[in-house]
């Protein structure tokens, strides 16, 4: 894993727990890369919550402006995310970033302006690397290097 001028890290327990156990220690917590809100739904897995509210949950994954579950849509999700890629392009030097896999799913969908429905068509796998690599408006990405240590 290429080293960093700057750490930013997903504020969740694992994410921190995983810059940690990379050696990324000093990561500062970046709360717009926190994970997608769900509401209600936090803590439950997509099967219990299809079984109790099916109609609910096929809204939210047709419908990327829905919210059934009382936290964000995924519109809002990528809106808030892209705001750290917009920043980040400001700055100067190599970010590293430990997050979410839906946090990289909307900054895919950002970056490469995607539609919001290709949030649900992007599978992340755990611990791998992508890179953004351009400027605000023009960004190239190259997504699931898997990890190898640090550099």
């Amino acid at each position: 894993m290429p080293a960093g001028d700057r750490l930013w890290v997903s504020p969740g327990a694992r994410c921190r727990q995983t810059a940690e156990a990379l050696g990324l220690g000093g990561a500062v917590d970046v709360p717009e890369l926190a994970g997608l809100e769900v509401g209600r739904w936090r803590g439950a897995t997509l099967g219990e919550v299809s079984a109790a509210e099916p109609e609910a949950v096929g809204r939210w994954l047709a419908d990327p402006t829905a919210a059934p579950h009382g936290g964000e849509s995924v519109r809002a999700f990528c809106d808030r995310v892209a705001g750290c890629l917009e920043r980040a392009a400001e700055q100067d030097g190599r970010i590293v970033a430990v997050v979410e896999p839906e946090v990289v799913r909307a900054l895919l969908v950002r970056a490469l302006g995607a539609p919001e429905s290709a949030f649900w068509r992007v599978d992340v796998a755990p611990l791998t690397a992508t890179e953004f690599s351009g400027r605000a408006g023009r960004w190239n990405v190259r997504a699931g290097r898997p990890l190898e240590g640090r550099a």
